[in-house]
């Protein structure tokens, strides 16, 4: 028996993704960083082991219609609606300046003016899964910043979009391999007019039969109760819609997976849909960061240094500044300014789905694509940096805006997981507390103080914000519940009905919008985060209730919540006796397995139900 290329591929993909996902775990950077690593080590560019390109090629192309599928499926349109007056335009303005000047070096280079632009184009959409995950770790979403961020994010996905439907046509029309003078004899015109006419079909498509069948077929496999074919129908949709719309439409993958994923959105199952897809979508992403990284080419670095510092000019300085003077132009805070740079400023996902692209239809030399991935990975190393700068220069700033007072900045203080970062910068700066002692004068000003100058115009239009939207609780003697989902909102709702106070840990929009309708508080975030745990109050609460299912993420909670307060009383969910012991070792006070408890349930309605008949008198014969 012997392994083939496929399993050959799956194993060395996997394992030195995880591998060197760990490491970039442990160095505190994203993890796509390792993964891309992992498709260097395994390229042909490196010694040792090379993959088969094609196959990874073949896996990729799985990976984007799940990438895609999930970008469709988390798509808001609430929450681009709620900053459409900055983040339409202010997204459309800063593609419109990073795609010039990416044409712009592009064309430096000796680029044909076509290459210049997809070039610009990868250069200008930041990664979906960077941005947001620097948005979590530092509690900015559901803040004004992280919601001007986010909606940006939304417009540049879409535009995309839009991007990958496009290119395709003008190459051919370009290269000539679309037939010289397009449809109708009209060229370009041509092209672009049938390649719209087949989306705007493909659209229509979607939203009559679509938008009824796909939920359809999804309520009806939820109410067969088998989990397995659930999750098998949700994977069959997304790519077999993707494939259908390159096979019937002769639109891309991307665009057909986005759609299912946007209608699936629509249904009640989609949260659902989004849990039971999530770990084939995570390994055939990593797949596809790995693929990505084994067409980079190491010595590029060496080979063209100065267009590798102009590409990082481009996704640091230029896209970054574009949009801090956008955003100030739409008169928001310069904190809110800085906060969406140092987001944007790094490439990803779809940088490399573009760069591909341009690649497999010969408009963009392979040193481009070179350029896109050493600016991706460099881009996402730095990004953390940018932002303890940002938190550092807002922090001072606050301090300066201040009045001198007796106790210093403090509360400015955060953990994050960019320590090793944050440990680099002070170094370099020092902190906020040192611009106090500038000013002594302001004391002794006298009680009349309209002399002092006024903000900034721009400024007065928006209010101040907390740095971060995660606010410590007020309560006392509460009860903490973590997760809202179908047992903890029966726990919800029997507390309610109690009259006790309550707060609730949820890291979902859904879920803690229910929480809130039931009268809880609600956190949100991770449970695990000791952040999190810190700002529900645990050392003066009554007890802690823990219903999420995952039993190593209940397991990390009750660990710190009974490090927080050792007399705490923690009930814990667990699905089985190796998960019982687990939590009750990790310091849970009662531990209930939801088997066991429907089981004695049932028991106790067997035994009411015979008690009657063994206790009735014998009737005479």
């Amino acid at each position: 028996m012997h392994s083939g290329p496929l399993i050959a591929i799956l194993v060395a993909g996997l394992g030195l993704a995880f591998v060197f996902g760990a490491l970039a775990h442990r160095l505190r950077v994203s993890p796509l960083v390792g993964y891309l690593l992992a498709g260097v080590v395994a390229g042909p560019f490196t010694p040792g082991f090379v993959a088969d390109q094609g196959l990874a090629n073949e896996l990729a192309e799985v990976g984007v219609i799940l990438l895609m599928f999930g970008v469709g499926l988390h798509f808001s349109l609430k929450d681009l609606l709620s900053v459409k007056a900055i983040a339409v335009p202010g997204a459309v303005a800063q593609i419109g300046v990073a795609t010039l000047m990416g044409t712009g070096l592009g064309v430096a280079l000796g680029w044909h003016w076509v290459s210049g632009v997809v070039f610009g184009l990868a250069l200008s959409v930041a990664s979906t899964v960077v941005l947001l995950r620097a948005l979590q770790e530092r509690r900015l979403v559901q803040t004004e910043r992280g919601r001007i961020a986010v909606g940006w994010l939304i417009v540049e996905d879409l535009a995309m979009v839009l991007a990958l439907v496009l290119i395709p046509a003008v190459a051919g029309a370009v290269t000539g391999d679309g037939g010289g003078e397009g449809p109708f004899g009209l060229g370009l015109t041509g092209v672009l007019l049938v390649t719209f006419g087949k989306v705007a079909a493909f659209i229509a498509f979607m939203l009559i039969v679509g938008r009824r069948v796909i939920p359809w077929v999804l309520h009806w496999v939820a109410h067969t109760g088998s989990r397995e074919l659930f999750r098998l129908a949700v994977l069959a949709i997304a790519l077999g819609v993707a494939f259908g719309a390159a096979a019937l439409f002769g639109v891309s993958f991307a665009l057909g997976a986005f759609f299912a994923g946007m209608i699936l959105s629509e249904s009640a199952l989609s949260q659902r849909a989004a849990e039971e897809t999530l770990p084939l979508r995570d390994a055939f992403a990593v797949l596809f960061f790995v693929s990505v990284g084994m067409l980079f080419d190491p010595s590029i670095v060496v080979r063209a240094p100065l267009e590798l510092a102009a590409t990082l000019l481009i996704i640091l300085v230029g896209k970054s500044l574009a949009a801090f003077l956008i955003v100030r132009a739409f008169g928001r805070k310069t904190a809110t300014a800085l906060t969406i740079s140092a987001s944007l400023a790094q490439i990803g996902e779809f940088s490399f789905i573009l760069a591909g692209l341009g690649v497999s239809l010969r408009i963009l030399p392979e040193v481009g694509q070179d350029l896109i991935l050493a600016g991706a990975i460099l881009s996402i190393f730095i990004n953390p940096l940018l932002f303890v700068l940002v938190s550092r220069f807002t922090a001072a700033e606050e301090a300066a805006k201040k009045p001198a007072a007796p106790k210093p900045a403090a509360p400015a203080v955060t953990t994050t997981p960019t320590a090793m970062a944050e440990a680099a910068v002070e170094a370099l700066i020092p902190p906020p507390t040192a611009v106090e002692p500038v000013k002594p004068a302001e004391p002794s000003a006298p009680e009349a103080a309209p002399p002092i100058p006024p903000p900034l115009p721009v400024d007065v239009t928006e209010p101040d914000e907390p740095e971060h939207d995660l606010q410590a609780t007020a309560l006392h003697g509460h009860t903490v519940v973590v997760g809202y989902g179908r047992v903890g909102s029966f726990v919800g709702a029997g507390l309610k009905e109690s009259g006790a106070p309550f707060l609730v840990i949820e890291d979902r929009t859904d879920p803690s919008k229910a929480a809130r309708r039931d009268g809880a508080e609600v956190l949100f975030g991770n449970a695990a985060d000791p952040l999190v745990l810190q700002a529900a109050n645990l050392t003066t609460a009554r007890r802690l209730i823990v219903v999420i299912p995952d039993v190593f993420e209940c397991g990390q909670v009750v660990e710190q919540a009974r490090v927080a307060n050792p007399t705490l009383e923690i009930l814990a969910r667990a699905h089985s006796d190796a998960e019982v012991e687990h939590l009750q070792k990790c310091g849970a006070t009662h531990t209930i397995m939801g088997e066991r408890e429907i089981a004695r349930a049932m028991l106790r309605l067997v035994s009411a139900e015979d008690e009657p008949a063994e206790d009735a008198p014998a009737t005479p014969a």
